[in-house]
């Protein structure tokens, strides 16, 4: 699976290799160092060029799982500032929501819609956002919205579904065979058969995600934290079913990322949403630290069994390592934790599998770190 952002060729001679001074080699002050290290750099959430801003704040749904029976903001859209509270029953886009799509954030095809429906497949997932003149006025109303459910059953631990597994649909390096493990290894006088496992981990960066939006003639302008402007941009017309030309994204400063950036997330189409409903007033939505760790991605939990063969020396005979690791069903990506042990170690008979097991629990996503083949 190739990607533009592996830079597998050389860049060639550039501007900084021609520079009199002699860059290479040498010390250089960020573009941007001064303003971050003096506090005068906006981020996502500090942009004040859209005028007067309303602001968001997001309902959490209670549920692992089922539908909303019913949604009740009657006491909430009386609250003093509170100009609308958005539900799957009257979110307004102009060509509606596409339905959510697993691809890649790197095809910028991705489809991640919010109040759509009444569906809820997760734990924390949005079910209304509340949208008032400040953001006080907006929290203290999102705690008066009344919302019944249905629930179903749910499934939300790995290892009670390990045989529920399947070969990541999207990955067609998720496996890899090199001669004959089983073989070898039963002859190895020398033989390792270990299981280690590793929990969910968000990422929690400095700055939550945050977005403000505004609507210009059905042109959706959006400053927000995001890690490749050019993908995100082509989720969200995908998304909205818009052409890219229709989607600007602005992210000139973004205090951490690790990879939970890299998709578009709830703040980013909420306040799309309400900027719509509000006739183009631009909307801010930022995440509150509580619901960052349902409303955006995770590192998914993994179980991982190794075995490794040897002669009496030491040295390599046999290699295996098969992992397990959840997503939610909307979603196909895996954590390919065996791919270092096939590019890092070798042996004459060795094998990796990665099997994914869809449960229902918020989405999992990349996370700087060796597991990636790209971390």
């Amino acid at each position: 699976m190739d990607f533009e952002f592996e830079f597998k060729e050389p860049i060639g001679d550039t501007e900084i290799d021609r520079r009199p001074d002699g860059a290479v080699g040498k010390p250089l002050d960020r573009v941007e160092g001064a303003l971050k290290v003096t506090g005068r750099a906006p981020y996502a959430a500090e942009y004040a060029g859209f005028g007067q801003v309303a602001y968001g704040y997001p309902v959490p749904g209670a549920i692992a799982k089922g539908r909303i029976a019913d949604i009740d903001a009657a006491e909430a859209e009386r609250q003093p500032g509170v100009l609308t509270v958005l539900t799957w029953r009257n979110v307004d886009p102009p060509n509606g929501q596409a339905p959510r799509t697993p691809d890649g954030p790197t095809s910028g095809k991705k489809a991640v819609p919010e109040l759509n429906d009444s569906q809820v497949d997760h734990y924390g997932q949005a079910v209304a956002l509340v949208v008032a003149e400040t953001f006080e006025q907006a929290r203290s109303a999102a705690r008066l919205v009344r919302v019944t459910y249905d629930p179903e059953t749910f499934e939300t631990e790995l290892r009670p579904n390990m045989t529920k597994g399947i070969a990541p649909p999207d990955d067609d390096e998720a496996d890899s065979l090199v001669g004959d493990f089983e073989g070898a290894f039963s002859k190895a006088p020398v033989q390792l058969d270990l299981e280690y496992t590793t929990p969910v981990q968000s990422h929690a960066m400095m700055e939550p995600h945050a977005t403000i939006a505004e609507w210009t003639d059905e042109r959706l302008t959006l400053h927000t934290s995001h890690q490749m402007v050019a993908p995100g941009a082509g989720s969200v017309a995908a998304t909205f079913r818009l052409p890219k030309d229709k989607v600007r994204m602005i992210s000139r400063y973004i205090g951490g990322g690790f990879g939970g950036k890299l998709d578009v997330w709830a703040d980013a189409i909420l306040a799309a949403l309400a900027s719509h409903k509000l006739k183009g007033r631009p909307v801010k939505v930022v995440l509150p630290r509580t619901h960052m760790f349902e409303m955006t991605g995770h590192r998914p939990s993994t179980i991982q069994r190794i075995r490794l063969g040897a002669d009496e020396s030491g040295r390599l005979t046999a290699i295996a390592h098969d992992v397990w690791s959840e997503n939610n069903p909307d979603e196909t990506f895996n954590e390919p934790a065996a791919q270092q042990t096939r590019n890092l170690y070798d042996a004459p008979d060795r094998r990796t599998t990665h099997r994914l097991v869809t449960l229902d629990v918020p989405i999992g996503c990349s996370m700087r770190a060796p597991a990636r083949r790209w971390g």
